[in-house]
């Protein structure tokens, strides 16, 4: 089931209001930031998870091709691959759930206003290789609680990250918050990266 369905469980539908006001005023204040903001925001997000990867092993990396708007930028990949092992990037699929290709330095316009890696399929499963997964997010509470679009489709994606591999999630400044509304299915990140530098939360922490 996606977060957005609201016989998930019982109080889904509360939960489920309350996921989507936040979403509402924290997209709508991404849209309010100028381009010049998002690009200095952009590269300071972009610098930290360099940084932090130039001080661990090579690694495989599974990332994502921000939309116009999105925290990282339309450039996060093709920055990512000069400090990334190999780096994967999501392939939504038709029911929404996520296949993941290899980045080769191009990227294929898709559905939905997505950019997506042209090559051979690695199928759902390949996230699990990945020593550090990083998710698109609208908000993020202290404890790591995830607030997505409402498609389900990372949530799906997170339920298969290995066992000591690390999730972070990329913010603007004020998208890292005191609580986000949750549900069992709910997939929580260890960190976030926000304001330039990465901070773990919740159990990462």
């Amino acid at each position: 089931m996606s977060e957005s369905d609201p016989l998930a469980t019982p109080g889904a539908g509360a939960v489920g209001t309350a996921k989507r006001d936040l979403r509402l005023r924290v997209l709508s204040a991404r849209r309010a930031r100028s381009e010049a903001d998002r690009r200095a925001l952009d590269a300071a997000l972009v610098d930290a998870v360099a940084g932090w990867l130039d001080t661990r092993s090579p690694m495989t990396v599974a990332a994502y091709a921000p939309m116009p708007g999105e925290p990282g930028g339309v450039d996060l990949p093709g920055r990512l691959a000069g400090h990334a092992g190999r780096l994967l990037l999501p392939v939504l699929r038709p029911d929404n759930d996520l296949d993941w290709a290899a980045y080769q330095g191009d990227l294929a316009q898709a559905g939905r206003g997505l950019r997506e890696p042209p090559g051979d399929r690695s199928g759902v499963d390949a996230v699990a290789t990945a020593g550090l997964v990083i998710v698109p997010a609208v908000a993020v509470d202290t404890a790591g609680t995830r607030l997505g679009r409402g498609g389900g489709s990372y949530d799906r994606a997170l339920a298969r990250v290995a066992r000591g591999s690390t999730v972070l999630a990329l913010l603007y400044p004020g998208e890292l918050v005191d609580r986000v509304p949750s549900l069992a299915h709910d997939h929580p990140v260890h960190g976030v990266v926000i304001e330039g530098r990465v901070t773990m939360v919740g159990a990462g922490a």
